[in-house]
């Protein structure tokens, strides 16, 4: 799939843009703070309905607007024409023209999406929130149903937690209506992430072997926090004690991780940083396989001021490892490093908001 073309409407810092776009390699170059990357998680958000900046959609609304609006037409097998228009009370979702009830009918249409950004590094050696953002990320995309099971996990959640404050002395009997609620939804969740690290494993795996260039193995398990056999419901009725002092509900996928490990050894602890980057790439470029070879469509890859920070070898190793029928809309602040294999590419210079 192509993203053939972009408009934007009070979204981030831009007023209007309208721009077209080729099937190969768009570069986006200009200063920092200068609306590039907003381009970039336009197109993501326009494609997979979240962004990968923010959790609430309210914060690309443009300073003194109420309201953004987007849209895009993407080229494949057939031709859809995609829009979204967002302000806080709701959205409305439409392709060619016709309204859509639920987000999975809207992506049903969409295309598959990879982003990289240099501050990837964070997935390594950061929290675990951006390692459950990743997988989840990946699996809206890969199975359906997931994205569904996601949003109602989250709001039972938010529940939950809302009666284990509310009063005094919590009313269990209604606690326990929600418990089920995680249960239930929270399977769906934990059964699809641990299919989803054992997919991502070998190609992770290989990547940081393509990309490290010196005998790395990297090693990925996946992390419930559901208890044996992903029995929710009992873990939460032994924790009680625990839920009761701290108000919050102790266990349940919200508290997954990804365990990454480099040459058997926690990454975040023990790799050096130029390790922890070539994980970082690895795991994105991993994704990128597991998209082309389960779902057999080249995602398109959204790359944001990642190749200025890489040395000149995992820039060729990336490079080498990502697949050539992807489209790529790729952001600089500087050309330095640009070589004979970008010669086609398109060039647009962003400043103050506009795009040349």
């Amino acid at each position: 799939m192509v993203l053939s073309s972009l408009h934007l409407v009070h979204f981030r810092c831009f007023e209007s843009l309208r721009l077209g776009l080729g099937p190969g390699i768009s570069l986006f170059h200009g200063n920092n703070a200068q609306g590039k990357t907003s381009i970039l998680e336009a197109a993501c958000v326009l494609m997979r309905l979240q962004s990968p900046r923010t959790a609430n959609l309210g914060d690309c609304v443009r300073f003194s607007e109420k309201a953004f609006a987007l849209g895009g037409k993407l080229e494949g097998p057939d031709l859809s024409e995609l829009r979204l228009q967002f302000r806080e009370s709701g959205r409305r979702l439409l392709v060619d023209g016709e309204t859509q009830r639920a987000g999975s009918g809207y992506l049903s249409h969409s295309a598959l999406v990879v982003w990289m950004a240099n501050d990837d590094l964070s997935l390594v050696r950061g929290g675990a929130e951006g390692r459950r953002r990743f997988l989840d990320f990946m699996a809206s995309q890969l199975y359906p149903g997931y994205r569904e099971a996601l949003k109602a996990y989250e709001k039972a959640l938010r529940t939950r937690n809302h009666l284990l404050k509310r009063d005094s002395s919590p009313k269990w009997t209604q606690i326990d209506a929600y418990s089920r609620l995680l249960h239930d939804y929270g399977q769906v969740l934990s059964s699809s992430r641990r299919v989803l690290v054992e997919q991502l494993q070998p190609r992770a795996a290989a990547a940081q072997a393509a990309v490290g260039g010196n005998g790395e193995s990297l090693r990925l398990t996946y992390v419930s926090a559901s208890g044996p056999g992903d029995d929710l419901l009992s873990l939460l009725e032994s924790r009680r004690d625990e839920e009761l002092r701290r108000r919050l509900t102790a266990a349940g996928p919200h508290r997954d991780d990804l365990g990454i490990a480099l040459n058997g050894m926690p990454a975040a602890k023990f790799a050096s940083e130029g390790q922890q980057r070539t994980t970082a790439l690895a795991l994105k470029l991993g994704q990128t396989k597991l998209f082309l070879e389960t779902r057999r469509e080249a995602p398109v890859m959204l790359i944001d001021d990642v190749f200025g920070e890489l040395d000149p070898d995992r820039r060729n190793a990336l490079m080498a490892n990502w697949p050539a029928e992807s489209q790529k809309l790729i952001t600089t602040t500087h050309l330095g490093w640009l070589d004979e294999r970008f010669d086609d590419a398109t060039r647009f210079h962003v400043a103050g908001a506009t795009v040349e």
